[in-house]
């Protein structure tokens, strides 16, 4: 197993960096057990899950917000603000007026 660097990361990267290197052996090895569609599913499920935490944080911070504004904030977080302006005409002025 590499050492670490200056950063205290293994120079292979780290999954956790909590977390020893024979665990994170394990995890590996689970990951590379799991079938090409547990794998996807898997995936799936925690994009899911991210984009519905992501959702309810921006809930949490603008209580009055459409869901259009809604819809506007988690894009800005997926894809930035400057892409969201010029993919959603309505962006600016969404986003500007309830700031």
């Amino acid at each position: 197993m590499a050492d670490p660097d200056a950063s205290g990361f293994r120079a292979h990267g780290v999954l956790s960096a909590d977390s020893s290197p024979a665990v994170e052996r394990l995890q590996i090895d689970a990951w590379r057990r799991m079938s090409p569609v547990h794998k996807a599913r898997t995936v799936d499920a925690l994009t899911r899950t991210a984009h519905l935490l992501a959702l309810a944080g921006i809930r949490k911070r603008h209580p009055g917000a459409s869901e259009r504004e809604c819809f506007l904030r988690l894009a800005v977080l997926k894809l930035g603000s400057e892409a969201v302006r010029r993919v959603y005409p309505d962006a600016a002025a969404v986003l500007e007026r309830s700031a």
